[in-house]
């Protein structure tokens, strides 16, 4: 199937600060998460996709739209829900819904009607006529919501979704996200700081790391890279034992509170470890594969991009 995005060598400064370093990106229909630290680029990304800002060089197509060019027929395709607020005062949440479906190429009555059904949809009927200063947290996290489908976009960008909303409010608007990729007729780029958000809702994902991709694929790829980490807890001799790894191109990290993630270099198993502490009085008490999560893939993706 042809690539929702497909980016090259794509870059873009804020001054002196270089923001997004030769870019190059191919991703097909599906739910991505993006992911990075503060400052990773994610945002700015997002803009360059949205058309708001344009690459100071490199070049690519959104949707099949050149970057950068002609933005109504991007905006008709790109439903896009910001981390910071959009929300105009005044307004009940049925006008601005309609509004800005209007401002995306609807006629006036289409988005009027769509506007009904979106908010129906996202769980605020009830509170449609309500002024949307008047909402909590999570009720404007939801309408966000609803304004970035109103116009029924083929390409979701959604900015830290659940970001400000509590645990059972948040994992509703998940499952509003994952039933909107279920149904297969959008395309979803979810950028979320919550890593087990991202974890749940999606199976690949785009790492950035100083205004690079980092890495990106499968989760479970990203995962599987970390099959030979194992934990350890010691007891006695751990000074020379762990030296002995470290010496035999084991890398040693400790993990919580006693607990230690050793990883053995390629081609070594663990009899190795076992030999070293039996040779420096080391009681190993406990010994498993350690349970891989995204935030681990992560952070092993970051540190490697940063050199550690």
């Amino acid at each position: 199937m042809e690539d929702i995005i497909r980016l090259e060598n794509i870059r873009f400064r804020y001054g002196d600060v270089e923001a997004v370093r030769d870019v190059s990106l191919a991703l097909p229909p599906g739910i991505f998460g993006l992911l990075g630290p503060n400052g990773a680029g994610k945002t700015t990304l997002m803009k360059l996709l949205l058309g708001f800002l344009r690459p100071a060089s490199g070049n690519g197509t959104v949707m099949g739209q050149p970057l950068g060019e002609g933005q109504k027929p991007l905006r008709r395709l790109i439903g896009y829900m910001p981390e910071s607020d959009c929300l105009i005062s005044g307004l009940d949440a049925v006008s601005l819904t309609a509004y800005l479906g209007e401002l995306s190429g609807m006629p006036r009555q289409e988005a009027m009607k769509r506007a009904h059904d979106v908010l129906y949809y996202v769980g605020l009927e009830e509170s449609r006529y309500r002024q949307v200063e008047t909402y909590s947290t999570g009720m404007k996290q939801r309408l966000k919501l609803a304004q970035s489908l109103v116009h029924d976009p083929k390409l979701l960008l959604l900015d830290e979704p659940t970001s400000g909303m509590d645990p059972a409010g948040r994992q509703e608007m998940l499952e509003l996200i994952r039933d909107i990729a279920g149904q297969g007729s959008m395309s979803i780029i979810l950028s979320s700081h919550l890593l087990p958000d991202i974890e749940s809702s999606c199976r690949r994902v785009v790492i950035m790391n100083e205004g690079r991709i980092a890495a990106q694929g499968a989760i479970a790829d990203l995962k599987r890279d970390r099959r030979n980490v194992f934990e350890i807890k010691v007891v006695g001799g751990a000074p020379g034992f762990f030296a002995e790894l470290a010496r035999a191109g084991w890398a040693v990290d400790e993990h919580d509170q006693g607990l230690f993630l050793v990883m053995p270099p390629e081609g070594t198993g663990a009899a190795t470890l076992f030999r070293a502490a039996g040779e420096h009085g080391a009681q190993v008490r406990h010994f498993r594969q350690s349970r891989t999560s995204l935030e681990d893939a992560f952070m092993d993706v970051i540190r490697s991009a940063n050199g550690n």
